[in-house]
């Protein structure tokens, strides 16, 4: 049996508090956005979400990652 680190945010135990994650959570690069989408990783769907990345922030992740 492994041991699990009490100090785990996905680790539930009774009484303990879940820790919520969003998508935006950690960084995204333009080719992460693309591939979440569905989009292949083609230069123009990569330049696509760079210009979506820098206009909406995490907001662009948070639309196609909850």
């Amino acid at each position: 049996m492994t041991e699990q680190n009490p100090d785990d945010p996905g680790l539930l135990r009774s009484g303990a508090k879940p820790v919520l994650r969003t998508g935006a959570d950690q960084p995204w690069d333009p080719e992460d956005l693309a591939l979440a989408e569905g989009r292949d990783p083609t230069p123009e769907n990569i330049e696509r979400a760079r210009r979506e990345l820098e206009r909406d922030g995490p907001a662009a992740i948070e639309r196609t990652v909850p």
